[in-house]
């Protein structure tokens, strides 16, 4: 007579994965397979182009490598002869002037045209459409389309100011003096769509609340928008400025459809710069060099961002 086998109720599988661990390890092989595409773009787009460009800066890249692949190191000669360069003092010198004018004047402009649309009026919705056509017309259009309007010979603006009275012959972007200051103000037309649309968007999430607390303790306007106003809004400044940093500092075709980084290099940049290294001078070594320089700064910009925002979440 045989006995039967009895199996204890709490034994473990004898082979293979854990029952409880199975899911959870599906589950991980999942976020991975989601996440997985996005690596491996990042890697091919932004990765790799960078160490490229890395590289390419310690060598000699000229454009018969294309043909014979040959691009010999040579240390650290096209860094020197780049910081030795006097127009790369100038072109970083103009990118610094550059994006603090114009972030300064479109956060400026921006915040305030987002705290005027926050009042109820007849065609709020359409004006504040209008303000977006600077924002969505290619930066290539806007560039060509304020180089008529700033000519100094048959420009609009200059025809405008001789109508009035005032003085219609200004080189706008003709003048060493005068070719910076011009092109800043174009960017600051073609960027303050931007920011009032995502600061008029942070005012909306501001408390009633507070600032009917504000006028009960009999706060003046002024008083009301530097204390309810502006610390509400600080997350949603710090994204503003530092979007509109990463893409001033990099700008490239308004200039080159504006100037050209003339006259005399008045408007040379950083982007410029680089664009005549590699494309007009043919000196890949140097471009690839300014580029690096360029990239640098934003990586320091983009740390002390993530810094603050540490910080304020503590």
């Amino acid at each position: 007579m045989t006995t039967p086998t009895v199996t204890a109720r709490g034994a473990a599988p004898t082979a293979g994965v854990p029952a409880t661990a199975r899911p959870r390890h599906r589950r991980r092989l999942a976020q991975w397979g989601f996440v997985a595409p996005a690596v491996l773009f990042m890697l091919l787009f932004f990765g790799y182009p960078l160490v490229r460009n890395v590289v390419m800066s310690f060598q000699h890249y000229t454009p018969k490598t294309f043909f014979t692949g040959e691009a010999p190191l040579n240390g650290f000669d096209n860094w020197s002869a780049v910081f030795r360069d006097a127009l790369f003092g100038k072109a970083l010198w103009h990118t610094l002037v550059f994006t603090a004018g114009s972030l300064l004047g479109q956060f400026c402009a921006g915040l305030a045209l987002a705290v005027f649309f926050t009042r109820r009026f007849p065609l709020n919705g359409v004006l504040r459409s209008l303000i977006l056509l600077p924002w969505l017309v290619p930066m290539v259009v806007s560039g060509i389309v304020w180089r008529r309007i700033l000519d100094q010979d048959t420009g609009v603006l200059n025809s405008f100011l001789d109508t009035v009275g005032l003085d219609g012959h200004t080189p706008w972007l003709t003048s060493p003096h005068m070719a910076l200051l011009s092109v800043i103000l174009v960017n600051i037309w073609i960027g303050i769509p931007f920011n009032m649309v995502i600061l008029y968007g942070g005012l909306q999430e501001v408390p009633r609340e507070l600032y009917e607390a504000a006028a009960l303790d009999g706060a003046s306007g002024w008083r009301t928008f530097r204390s309810v106003t502006l610390p509400t809004l600080r997350p949603v400044i710090t994204v503003v400025l530092v979007l509109g940093f990463m893409s001033t500092v990099k700008i490239l075709d308004l200039i080159l459809a504006l100037t050209d980084g003339g006259p005399a290099d008045a408007t040379q940049t950083l982007g410029t710069l680089t664009y005549q290294n590699s494309f007009v001078r043919l000196d890949f070594g140097a471009g690839a060099v300014v580029g690096n320089v360029l990239i640098l700064i934003s990586a320091v910009f983009a740390v002390f961002y993530l810094r603050a925002n540490r910080t304020e979440g503590k």
